[in-house]
């Protein structure tokens, strides 16, 4: 249904994505582990708008890939055709399962998390630059005329794809732009800062040294977390 709705509407070329679990044939109704059975994978760097953006890529590339974020909704994870993997914010655990992806295929990160629609990049989290020996920047650019995501609203994350669709003539365009070595005698920071300025440039965004903290102080005066009351029983 998925493939045949993005071929035919949204026009995919291709349409890759896990197989659905089966056992005694019926239909498990959850996707299989995703395992590409590679040794080992290139690591794609690309802004992120919506859960589109890496499916992009997977088409694009004509292959699946892992696609791992900072900012993902349970829903989008469990209905998405590649396999997703939320990040924790904990750099040591972030770096263990980033690299267990890479040594099974090409991963496709999102280092500024989810931002809002305006021509503006957040400041890439560097743990991507220290994880291969280089890294392929994607400008991923979709167009909307009529339906926006939630991104720079309360509303559910989940739904951004979902607006994006609804679109009558939504647009995908992905470039594939020249690797970036990370062996920088100045560290990781300065090639997160160097990609960054890549992809603006490609994409005629202007980069900015706003850390996802600070954009949600800007717009929702908080951290970007929200603090949940717990009752207690006597």
């Amino acid at each position: 249904m998925v493939e045949a709705f993005l071929k035919d509407y949204v026009g995919f070329d291709a349409v890759i994505g896990r197989e659905v679990k089966a056992g005694y044939g019926y239909f498990a109704g959850v996707m299989d582990d995703g395992n590409t059975g590679a040794s080992g994978g290139r690591l794609y760097a690309c802004n992120h708008r919506t859960l589109l953006d890496p499916i992009a890529i997977s088409s694009a590339l004509g292959k699946p890939v892992f696609a791992v974020t900072y900012s993902l909704s349970p829903l989008s994870e469990l209905l998405s055709p590649i396999p997703l993997l939320r990040l924790t914010r904990g750099r040591d655990e972030d770096r263990r399962r980033m690299s267990e992806l890479l040594e099974r295929g090409d991963v496709v990160v999102c280092p500024e998390g989810t931002t809002c629609r305006e021509p503006y990049l957040l400041r890439f989290s560097p743990l991507f630059a220290e994880l291969a020996d280089e890294v392929s920047p994607v400008a991923v650019d979709e167009r909307s005329t009529m339906f926006y995501g939630t991104s720079t609203s309360p509303g559910a994350k989940c739904l951004d794809s979902v607006f994006f669709l609804m679109n009558p003539r939504p647009e995908y365009s992905v470039h594939f732009l020249e690797p970036v070595r990370t062996d920088n005698p100045r560290g990781s920071i300065e090639v997160a800062n160097q990609v960054q300025g890549v992809l603006a440039g490609a994409l005629g965004f202007t980069p900015t040294a706003l850390t996802r903290k600070d954009k949600y102080l800007l717009l929702a005066g908080n951290e970007g977390v929200v603090a949940t009351k717990t009752s207690k029983v006597i």
